[in-house]
């Protein structure tokens, strides 16, 4: 494991393989640990650099306020650390919301983009909105983040053969720090960038779960807001797809990071 230095916060990351380096970021209230089954496979052909966002993981949990700008300058900055240039990036749930923030305000910094079952921007607009929001913080902050992990893990993985992954899950929830948890869900509200999207120039695969939170059409609108990007749908996942169908997962991911470094890049950087 290694560490650096960022505006005061000690932050943990780990490398694997050699190659072009890909950056794998993990989603809230998780660590480098959802990429478990992806590292063996990628790190035979790729530099695989894989950090635990501020507030989770190995990483320090600062108390304060937390924003996906701020994630998003970490990872800026550990590029910089290990003067690494153009990276692909994938980004799981909340951290596909930090690749989204990194492509619109550096997009000379990524080769390509991988976003996994997220959205370019989480906004309440409507009285349901609202509501749903209100009853996941008071319910976040009302149970113990062990209640929560297994409450997820039966959501995540309901199958009787998936009765391991409902057991992981629960034991790494229980580990959180809970104020850093609830300081990144509220990162998380309010924040957007899709009304920036034509600015993310490099090759984006988007990757879906056929039953995720959010359905697939959201992702279909906002594939055509980006101008070079398609859409995977991986049937029989839910929100945690890496773990859930790794296989599908790192072959659908393999052919797209192989096809950007085969073929030059097809957008210029916009004015």
């Amino acid at each position: 494991m290694a560490y650096f230095e960022h505006e005061g916060c000690n932050l943990h990351y780990e490398e694997y393989g050699h190659g072009a380096p890909l950056l794998l970021v993990h989603g809230l209230g998780s660590s480098t640990l959802d990429w478990e089954q992806q590292i063996p496979a990628l790190s035979t052909r790729y530099r695989v650099i894989v950090p635990d966002i501020r507030g989770h993981g190995r990483s320090d949990k600062p108390r304060e306020r937390y924003s996906i700008a701020g994630f998003t300058a970490d990872l800026v900055a550990l590029i910089e650390h290990l003067n690494l240039g153009p990276v692909h990036y994938v980004g799981l749930s909340m951290g596909g919301m930090i690749g989204f923030q990194l492509a619109v305000d550096q997009p000379q910094l990524l080769k390509s983009l991988c976003i996994v079952n997220s959205a370019p921007e989480v906004k309440l607009r409507s009285r349901d909105d609202y509501w749903q929001w209100f009853k996941r913080w008071s319910l976040m902050h009302v149970f113990s983040m062990g209640a929560i992990g297994k409450a997820l893990g039966a959501k995540l993985f309901p199958n009787p053969e998936q009765a391991q992954l409902r057991q992981k899950i629960a034991e790494r929830w229980a580990k959180n720090d809970k104020r850093a948890y609830l300081a990144s869900f509220d990162a998380i509200i309010g924040w957007g960038v899709q009304e920036r999207l034509s600015r993310v120039v490099c090759p984006t695969l988007i990757i879906s779960a056929d039953r995720d939170y959010t359905p697939v059409s959201l992702k279909e609108a906002y594939v055509k807001l980006l101008p070079d990007a398609r859409l995977v749908v991986v049937a029989d996942s839910r929100h945690a797809t890496p773990l859930d169908q790794p296989e599908r997962f790192n072959q659908t991911l393999l052919e797209f990071l192989i096809a950007v470094d085969t073929n030059p890049i097809r957008i210029t950087d916009p004015c």
